[in-house]
Protein backbone atom coordinates (compact mmCIF):
# COMPACT_ATOMS: atom_id res chain seq x y z
CA UNK A 1 0.00 0.00 0.00
CA UNK A 2 2.79 2.51 0.85
CA UNK A 3 4.44 1.49 -3.03
CA UNK A 4 5.30 4.28 -5.69
CA UNK A 5 4.03 3.03 -8.92
CA UNK A 6 4.62 4.43 -12.13
CA UNK A 7 1.72 6.01 -13.44
CA UNK A 8 1.38 6.54 -17.36
CA UNK A 9 -1.43 9.24 -19.01
CA UNK A 10 -2.96 6.56 -22.27
CA UNK A 11 -6.42 8.55 -22.80
CA UNK A 12 -8.64 6.10 -24.80
CA UNK A 13 -9.99 7.80 -27.71
CA UNK A 14 -13.21 7.10 -27.30
CA UNK A 15 -13.44 9.43 -24.30
CA UNK A 16 -12.11 11.93 -27.06
CA UNK A 17 -14.50 11.36 -29.62
CA UNK A 18 -17.40 11.38 -26.52
CA UNK A 19 -16.07 14.64 -25.85
CA UNK A 20 -16.29 16.21 -29.39
CA UNK A 21 -20.07 14.88 -29.64
CA UNK A 22 -20.39 16.72 -26.64
CA UNK A 23 -19.15 19.96 -27.50
CA UNK A 24 -21.20 19.63 -30.98
CA UNK A 25 -24.45 18.89 -29.43
CA UNK A 26 -24.29 21.96 -26.81
CA UNK A 27 -27.42 24.33 -26.73
CA UNK A 28 -26.09 27.73 -26.19
CA UNK A 29 -27.47 30.16 -24.24
CA UNK A 30 -28.50 33.71 -26.02
CA UNK A 31 -25.47 36.19 -25.36
CA UNK A 32 -25.05 38.96 -22.50
CA UNK A 33 -26.47 42.50 -22.30
CA UNK A 34 -23.35 43.73 -21.37
CA UNK A 35 -20.49 44.64 -23.32
CA UNK A 36 -17.45 43.35 -21.08
CA UNK A 37 -17.25 40.40 -18.73
CA UNK A 38 -19.70 41.28 -15.87
CA UNK A 39 -22.03 39.02 -15.80
CA UNK A 40 -19.23 35.85 -16.46
CA UNK A 41 -17.63 34.68 -19.51
CA UNK A 42 -18.63 36.33 -22.55
CA UNK A 43 -20.38 34.19 -24.76
CA UNK A 44 -18.20 34.72 -28.17
CA UNK A 45 -15.52 34.24 -25.91
CA UNK A 46 -15.99 31.16 -24.99
CA UNK A 47 -17.54 29.87 -28.51
CA UNK A 48 -13.81 31.14 -29.27
CA UNK A 49 -12.40 28.86 -26.72
CA UNK A 50 -14.76 25.97 -27.33
CA UNK A 51 -14.43 26.05 -31.31
CA UNK A 52 -10.50 25.66 -30.90
CA UNK A 53 -11.08 22.99 -28.21
CA UNK A 54 -13.55 21.28 -30.61
CA UNK A 55 -11.08 21.66 -33.81
CA UNK A 56 -7.40 22.87 -32.80
CA UNK A 57 -6.72 21.71 -29.14
CA UNK A 58 -4.08 18.56 -29.14
CA UNK A 59 -5.06 17.01 -25.71
CA UNK A 60 -2.22 14.20 -26.72
CA UNK A 61 0.94 17.09 -26.82
CA UNK A 62 -0.40 17.46 -22.90
CA UNK A 63 -0.03 13.92 -22.68
CA UNK A 64 3.14 13.66 -23.71
CA UNK A 65 4.88 16.04 -21.99
CA UNK A 66 3.32 14.79 -18.75
CA UNK A 67 4.66 11.22 -19.16
CA UNK A 68 8.06 12.37 -20.15
CA UNK A 69 7.84 14.45 -17.03
CA UNK A 70 7.85 11.48 -14.39
CA UNK A 71 4.08 10.75 -13.35
CA UNK A 72 3.61 8.59 -10.32
CA UNK A 73 0.71 7.05 -7.64
CA UNK A 74 0.43 6.02 -4.75
CA UNK A 75 -1.95 5.26 -1.62
CA UNK A 76 -2.36 7.16 1.49
CA UNK A 77 -4.86 6.89 3.94
CA UNK A 78 -6.64 4.48 1.70
CA UNK A 79 -6.62 7.10 -1.42
CA UNK A 80 -4.72 7.27 -4.58
CA UNK A 81 -2.28 10.22 -4.71
CA UNK A 82 -1.24 11.26 -8.37
CA UNK A 83 1.91 13.10 -8.22
CA UNK A 84 5.01 14.26 -11.11
CA UNK A 85 8.46 13.60 -9.26
CA UNK A 86 11.32 15.48 -11.19
CA UNK A 87 14.63 14.74 -9.60
CA UNK A 88 17.48 17.34 -10.28
CA UNK A 89 20.62 16.40 -12.18
CA UNK A 90 22.48 18.31 -9.70
CA UNK A 91 23.68 16.45 -6.28
CA UNK A 92 22.34 18.19 -3.38
CA UNK A 93 19.46 19.71 -4.80
CA UNK A 94 16.72 20.72 -2.23
CA UNK A 95 13.28 18.94 -2.25
CA UNK A 96 10.40 20.84 -2.59
CA UNK A 97 6.80 20.01 -2.68
CA UNK A 98 4.61 22.50 -4.65
CA UNK A 99 0.33 22.40 -4.33
CA UNK A 100 -1.84 23.67 -6.74
CA UNK A 101 -4.95 25.53 -6.12
CA UNK A 102 -8.66 25.64 -7.87
CA UNK A 103 -9.42 25.87 -10.58
CA UNK A 104 -5.86 24.88 -11.47
CA UNK A 105 -3.75 21.79 -11.62
CA UNK A 106 -0.36 20.73 -11.72
CA UNK A 107 -0.28 22.27 -15.66
CA UNK A 108 0.46 25.62 -13.59
CA UNK A 109 3.75 24.08 -13.08
CA UNK A 110 5.09 22.92 -16.20
CA UNK A 111 7.12 26.47 -16.88
CA UNK A 112 8.73 26.24 -13.80
CA UNK A 113 10.18 22.73 -13.89
CA UNK A 114 12.61 23.17 -16.26
CA UNK A 115 13.68 26.34 -14.51
CA UNK A 116 13.56 24.99 -11.05
CA UNK A 117 15.27 21.66 -11.31
CA UNK A 118 17.49 22.66 -13.94
CA UNK A 119 18.99 25.85 -13.23
CA UNK A 120 22.64 27.00 -14.56
CA UNK A 121 23.73 27.61 -10.86
CA UNK A 122 23.59 24.17 -9.14
CA UNK A 123 23.70 25.85 -5.89
CA UNK A 124 19.97 26.93 -6.57
CA UNK A 125 18.35 23.28 -7.77
CA UNK A 126 15.57 22.20 -6.50
CA UNK A 127 13.89 17.90 -6.59
CA UNK A 128 10.21 18.82 -7.43
CA UNK A 129 7.39 17.31 -6.27
CA UNK A 130 3.70 18.46 -7.66
CA UNK A 131 0.94 16.09 -6.39
CA UNK A 132 -2.87 16.38 -7.48
CA UNK A 133 -5.29 17.33 -4.77
CA UNK A 134 -7.64 14.37 -3.90
CA UNK A 135 -10.48 15.00 -5.67
CA UNK A 136 -8.60 17.20 -8.30
CA UNK A 137 -6.69 15.85 -11.26
CA UNK A 138 -5.90 11.66 -11.52
CA UNK A 139 -6.15 11.71 -7.88
CA UNK A 140 -8.32 9.42 -6.46
CA UNK A 141 -11.60 11.03 -4.97
CA UNK A 142 -12.30 10.60 -1.59
CA UNK A 143 -15.48 9.04 -0.65
CA UNK A 144 -15.77 10.09 2.81
CA UNK A 145 -15.85 13.24 4.61
CA UNK A 146 -12.16 14.16 6.47
CA UNK A 147 -9.79 15.31 3.51
CA UNK A 148 -9.36 18.79 4.69
CA UNK A 149 -6.12 20.67 3.99
CA UNK A 150 -4.84 19.68 7.28
CA UNK A 151 -4.97 15.72 6.58
CA UNK A 152 -3.86 16.98 3.05
CA UNK A 153 -0.92 18.18 4.47
CA UNK A 154 -0.35 15.75 6.30
CA UNK A 155 0.19 13.30 3.20
CA UNK A 156 2.47 15.26 1.88
CA UNK A 157 4.55 14.53 4.41
CA UNK A 158 4.14 10.94 4.36
CA UNK A 159 4.63 11.34 0.39
CA UNK A 160 7.93 13.20 0.78
CA UNK A 161 9.04 10.48 3.53
CA UNK A 162 8.13 7.98 1.10
CA UNK A 163 10.47 9.50 -1.48
CA UNK A 164 12.88 9.17 0.58
CA UNK A 165 12.97 13.04 1.26
CA UNK A 166 13.82 13.54 5.10
CA UNK A 167 14.19 17.47 4.82
CA UNK A 168 12.27 19.31 2.39
CA UNK A 169 10.41 22.43 1.96
CA UNK A 170 6.84 23.28 0.68
CA UNK A 171 5.21 25.93 -1.69
CA UNK A 172 1.37 26.72 -2.94
CA UNK A 173 -0.76 29.61 -3.69
CA UNK A 174 -4.89 29.47 -3.21
CA UNK A 175 -5.94 25.95 -2.00
CA UNK A 176 -2.20 25.01 -2.11
CA UNK A 177 -1.53 28.30 0.16
CA UNK A 178 -3.96 26.30 2.68
CA UNK A 179 -2.22 23.08 2.43
CA UNK A 180 1.28 24.58 2.85
CA UNK A 181 0.15 26.77 6.09
CA UNK A 182 -1.72 23.62 7.23
CA UNK A 183 1.97 22.15 6.71
CA UNK A 184 3.81 24.60 8.61
CA UNK A 185 1.29 25.21 11.62
CA UNK A 186 1.47 21.07 12.20
CA UNK A 187 5.46 21.47 11.39
CA UNK A 188 4.67 17.90 9.41
CA UNK A 189 8.04 16.18 9.63
CA UNK A 190 10.33 16.80 7.62
CA UNK A 191 9.78 20.23 6.38
CA UNK A 192 11.91 23.12 6.95
CA UNK A 193 10.27 26.19 5.53
CA UNK A 194 7.61 27.43 3.02
CA UNK A 195 6.58 29.82 0.40
CA UNK A 196 3.76 31.49 -0.51
CA UNK A 197 2.47 33.14 -3.34
CA UNK A 198 -1.49 34.02 -1.59
CA UNK A 199 -0.73 34.75 2.12
CA UNK A 200 -3.34 35.07 4.25
CA UNK A 201 -3.54 37.50 6.65
CA UNK A 202 -6.31 39.55 8.51
CA UNK A 203 -6.61 43.81 9.32
CA UNK A 204 -7.13 44.41 13.04
CA UNK A 205 -9.34 47.31 14.02
CA UNK A 206 -6.50 49.66 14.21
CA UNK A 207 -5.51 49.19 10.48
CA UNK A 208 -8.55 50.37 10.26
CA UNK A 209 -8.45 53.99 11.39
CA UNK A 210 -5.45 55.10 9.13
CA UNK A 211 -4.62 52.24 6.45
CA UNK A 212 -1.65 52.73 4.68
CA UNK A 213 -2.07 52.38 0.17
CA UNK A 214 -0.88 48.50 0.69
CA UNK A 215 -4.04 48.18 3.32
CA UNK A 216 -6.46 50.34 0.97
CA UNK A 217 -5.59 48.08 -1.69
CA UNK A 218 -6.60 44.71 -0.03
CA UNK A 219 -9.21 46.19 1.97
CA UNK A 220 -10.56 47.19 -1.82
CA UNK A 221 -9.98 43.97 -3.40
CA UNK A 222 -11.10 41.98 -0.34
CA UNK A 223 -14.51 43.93 -0.82
CA UNK A 224 -14.51 43.37 -4.47
CA UNK A 225 -14.07 39.67 -3.66
CA UNK A 226 -17.08 39.77 -1.61
CA UNK A 227 -19.26 41.83 -3.63
CA UNK A 228 -18.62 39.91 -7.17
CA UNK A 229 -16.24 37.40 -7.03
CA UNK A 230 -17.16 34.94 -4.80
CA UNK A 231 -20.06 33.42 -5.71
CA UNK A 232 -18.10 30.28 -7.13
CA UNK A 233 -16.94 29.89 -3.52
CA UNK A 234 -20.32 30.16 -2.17
CA UNK A 235 -21.83 27.59 -4.15
CA UNK A 236 -18.72 25.12 -3.72
CA UNK A 237 -18.50 25.50 -0.04
CA UNK A 238 -22.50 24.96 0.11
CA UNK A 239 -23.69 23.05 -2.70
CA UNK A 240 -20.77 21.26 -4.18
CA UNK A 241 -22.94 18.06 -5.31
CA UNK A 242 -25.56 20.40 -6.89
CA UNK A 243 -23.28 22.48 -9.34
CA UNK A 244 -21.67 19.32 -9.86
CA UNK A 245 -23.97 17.58 -11.94
CA UNK A 246 -23.25 20.33 -14.66
CA UNK A 247 -19.70 20.54 -14.38
CA UNK A 248 -19.16 16.92 -15.11
CA UNK A 249 -21.87 16.34 -17.27
CA UNK A 250 -20.75 19.42 -19.83
CA UNK A 251 -17.45 20.04 -21.62
CA UNK A 252 -19.30 23.80 -22.26
CA UNK A 253 -20.63 24.17 -18.76
CA UNK A 254 -17.13 23.22 -17.33
CA UNK A 255 -15.46 25.99 -19.67
CA UNK A 256 -17.04 28.22 -19.02
CA UNK A 257 -16.91 28.02 -15.07
CA UNK A 258 -13.35 28.21 -15.16
CA UNK A 259 -12.69 30.26 -18.26
CA UNK A 260 -13.90 33.31 -16.04
CA UNK A 261 -11.40 32.96 -13.66
CA UNK A 262 -8.20 32.93 -16.23
CA UNK A 263 -9.88 36.14 -16.94
CA UNK A 264 -10.78 37.30 -13.16
CA UNK A 265 -7.59 36.46 -11.71
CA UNK A 266 -4.42 36.34 -14.31
CA UNK A 267 -2.80 39.67 -14.90
CA UNK A 268 -3.97 40.60 -17.96
CA UNK A 269 -5.03 43.50 -20.62
CA UNK A 270 -8.42 42.53 -20.62
CA UNK A 271 -8.37 39.39 -22.20
CA UNK A 272 -7.50 36.08 -20.48
CA UNK A 273 -4.77 35.43 -23.48
CA UNK A 274 -2.64 38.23 -22.36
CA UNK A 275 -1.67 35.88 -19.53
CA UNK A 276 -1.97 32.49 -21.07
CA UNK A 277 -2.54 31.06 -24.04
CA UNK A 278 -5.51 28.62 -25.15
CA UNK A 279 -3.57 25.69 -25.03
CA UNK A 280 -2.43 26.15 -21.30
CA UNK A 281 -5.72 26.84 -20.61
CA UNK A 282 -7.55 23.61 -22.34
CA UNK A 283 -4.51 21.81 -20.94
CA UNK A 284 -5.90 22.66 -17.08
CA UNK A 285 -9.91 22.32 -18.31
CA UNK A 286 -8.86 18.53 -19.33
CA UNK A 287 -7.48 17.87 -16.13
CA UNK A 288 -11.22 18.30 -14.89
CA UNK A 289 -12.90 17.08 -17.85
CA UNK A 290 -11.16 13.53 -18.36
CA UNK A 291 -11.45 12.59 -14.47
CA UNK A 292 -14.53 13.89 -14.09
CA UNK A 293 -13.70 16.48 -11.08
CA UNK A 294 -15.88 18.87 -11.04
CA UNK A 295 -17.95 17.83 -7.64
CA UNK A 296 -14.93 16.42 -6.22
CA UNK A 297 -13.02 19.10 -6.55
CA UNK A 298 -15.27 21.50 -5.52
CA UNK A 299 -16.05 19.66 -2.31
CA UNK A 300 -12.69 20.51 -1.02
CA UNK A 301 -14.69 24.03 -0.75
CA UNK A 302 -17.29 22.33 1.90
CA UNK A 303 -14.49 20.46 3.67
CA UNK A 304 -11.78 23.23 4.37
CA UNK A 305 -13.04 27.07 2.98
CA UNK A 306 -12.61 28.06 6.84
CA UNK A 307 -9.33 27.38 6.99
CA UNK A 308 -8.43 30.18 4.81
CA UNK A 309 -7.98 32.23 7.59
CA UNK A 310 -4.74 33.94 9.18
CA UNK A 311 -2.45 30.92 11.36
CA UNK A 312 0.68 31.46 13.58
CA UNK A 313 3.61 29.82 12.26
CA UNK A 314 6.57 29.73 13.74
CA UNK A 315 8.77 27.74 10.91
CA UNK A 316 10.25 29.52 8.48
CA UNK A 317 8.06 31.74 5.93
CA UNK A 318 8.64 33.13 2.56
CA UNK A 319 6.30 35.22 0.48
CA UNK A 320 6.08 36.84 -3.01
CA UNK A 321 3.25 39.47 -3.30
CA UNK A 322 2.08 39.28 -7.00
CA UNK A 323 -0.01 42.59 -7.87
CA UNK A 324 -2.89 40.98 -9.26
CA UNK A 325 -3.40 38.69 -6.43
CA UNK A 326 -7.20 38.28 -5.85
CA UNK A 327 -6.49 38.87 -2.00
CA UNK A 328 -3.48 40.69 -1.05
CA UNK A 329 -1.91 40.75 2.26
CA UNK A 330 0.20 43.50 3.59
CA UNK A 331 3.28 42.03 4.72
CA UNK A 332 2.19 44.42 7.96
CA UNK A 333 -1.02 41.87 8.22
CA UNK A 334 1.24 38.97 7.63
CA UNK A 335 4.14 39.88 9.72
CA UNK A 336 1.75 39.69 13.01
CA UNK A 337 1.22 35.24 12.05
CA UNK A 338 4.82 34.35 10.63
CA UNK A 339 7.16 35.07 13.33
CA UNK A 340 10.13 33.95 10.87
CA UNK A 341 9.57 35.84 7.85
CA UNK A 342 12.95 34.74 6.02
CA UNK A 343 11.74 36.95 2.63
CA UNK A 344 9.31 38.43 1.45
CA UNK A 345 9.31 39.80 -2.45
CA UNK A 346 7.21 42.46 -4.13
CA UNK A 347 6.85 41.24 -7.67
CA UNK A 348 5.97 43.79 -10.55
CA UNK A 349 3.96 41.37 -13.07
CA UNK A 350 1.32 38.63 -12.46
CA UNK A 351 -2.13 37.74 -10.67
CA UNK A 352 -3.67 34.97 -8.81
CA UNK A 353 -1.46 31.70 -11.22
CA UNK A 354 2.15 32.83 -10.13
CA UNK A 355 3.92 30.12 -11.46
CA UNK A 356 1.48 29.63 -14.85
CA UNK A 357 1.53 33.44 -15.60
CA UNK A 358 5.16 34.76 -14.56
CA UNK A 359 7.32 31.09 -14.65
CA UNK A 360 11.01 32.75 -14.98
CA UNK A 361 9.96 35.51 -12.12
CA UNK A 362 8.79 32.80 -9.85
CA UNK A 363 11.33 30.71 -10.29
CA UNK A 364 13.70 33.53 -9.09
CA UNK A 365 11.59 34.12 -6.11
CA UNK A 366 11.99 30.52 -5.07
CA UNK A 367 15.63 30.56 -5.41
CA UNK A 368 15.75 33.39 -3.41
CA UNK A 369 13.51 32.61 -0.15
CA UNK A 370 15.18 29.43 0.33
CA UNK A 371 18.49 30.03 -0.25
CA UNK A 372 18.67 30.62 3.37
CA UNK A 373 17.19 26.95 3.91
CA UNK A 374 20.14 24.84 1.91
Amino acid sequence: MTAIRPFQLSVDQAELDDLNARIDRTRWPEGETVSDWSQGTPLAALRDLVGYWRSGYDWRACERRLNALGQYMTEIDGLDIHFIHVRSPHPGALPLVMTHGWPGSVIEFMGVVERLTQPDDPLVAFDLVLPSLPGFGFSGKPSATGWGVERIGRAWGQLMERLGYSRWVAQGGDWGSAVTTAIAVQQVPGCAGIHLNMPIGRPVPEDLENPSPAELKALGALKHYQDWDSGYSTQQRTRPQTVGYGLVDSPVGLAGWIFEKMWAWTDNRGSPFDALSRDQILDNIMHYWLPATGASSARLYWESFGSFAPREIALPVAVSAFPKEILPTPRKWAERNFRNLIHWGEMEKGGHFAAWEQPEAFAAELQTAFAALR
